[in-house]
């Protein structure tokens, strides 16, 4: 299956894969894919987490296996269907899932934030719903099923301590973040490296509230100095939000920093021509200070 589908930058739309586990349908943003290959042996790793059923090498490239059936409770996978290889946070990961269905395209505004009982907060692994043709699609947050399986992947807030004493300072910045659980560590991150005047929003319509407010009353220079954005968030995603930003006589200043799982070399040249200012993977919290840093002190 090509999974190689170009989307014009900043359309605030996204390519969604339906596959199956267990008779349900889930969903994962098309730009996470490297490919679908069929389910090949792997081999077991002692003492690993249950959830990981092995590494393989397809094309000479060490990959682990991660049984999704398993993640999301429901038994473990037979030795048949798909493996849907990844790549996000500087990482290949392959999902072992029941079959593929096929790939929709649908706007961030269409993206459903799960409720309560679906996804609790920072313990889901739900960062969606999308509704396609009366059927209801779950979009899976793998970075966190990754993170809780490996917690050393996710983000390094040690790199915080390894920058040292800093002093404080009020330079007002935005953040746009979906995850509960990424918003507050960079929140905490941001505010432990000094950083004290911050607002954090869920998402790139939120953020952009805030900025279109801020114009209204005369206020950008003192709430709004620098943003911080994830790419994958509903209802307004973080490319969109770069466009809004740099396409504003008013706002076009203001110095974007996309900070997100999907930065890959593509992912750098959509960044580049929406005009941020900086990019950088998730993990990197202790170079989102320091780029901060270049970039408003």
């Amino acid at each position: 299956m090509d999974t190689n589908i170009l989307l014009e930058n900043g359309t605030n739309e996204l390519e969604v894969l339906e596959f199956i586990v267990d008779g349900n349908s889930y969903g994962i943003n098309v730009a996470k894919i490297r490919e679908i290959i069929s389910y090949q042996q792997v081999t077991p790793v002692p003492n690993s987490h249950p959830s990981i059923e092995g590494i393989f090498m397809p094309r000479d490239v060490m990959i682990t296996a991660i049984d999704l059936r398993n993640c999301l409770q429901r038994g473990q996978s037979e030795a048949k269907g798909l493996f849907i290889i990844t790549n996000f946070n500087k990482l290949d990961i392959a999902f072992h899932v029941d079959q593929v269905i096929g790939i929709h395209r649908v706007s961030w505004t269409e993206i459903i934030k799960p409720g309560t009982t679906v996804s609790n907060t920072e313990d889901g692994i739900s960062t969606g719903i999308i509704k396609i043709n009366g059927k209801l699609i779950i979009i899976l947050d793998f970075e966190k099923i990754v993170t809780d399986i490996s917690p050393e992947t996710g983000l390094k807030v040690t790199d915080i301590d390894e920058l040292g004493v800093r002093t404080r300072n009020d330079v007002p910045i935005l953040i746009a973040e979906d995850s509960p659980l990424l918003n507050k560590l960079i929140v905490d991150s941001l505010k432990k490296a000094g950083y004290e005047n911050l607002i954090h929003t869920e998402n790139g319509q939120e953020a952009w509230d805030v900025i279109t407010q801020c114009k209204q009353d005369g206020t950008l220079a003192q709430h709004v100095r620098c943003l911080i954005t994830d790419i994958e968030m509903p209802l307004m995603d973080g490319h969109r939000l770069t466009r809004l930003v740099k396409e504003d006589s008013q706002t076009k200043d203001i110095p974007v920093v996309i900070f997100s799982s999907l930065v890959n070399e593509e992912m750098k040249r959509k960044g580049e021509a929406l005009g941020a200012d900086a990019q950088l993977s998730k993990p990197e919290i202790g170079n989102l200070v320091r780029i901060i840093d270049e970039l408003v002190l």
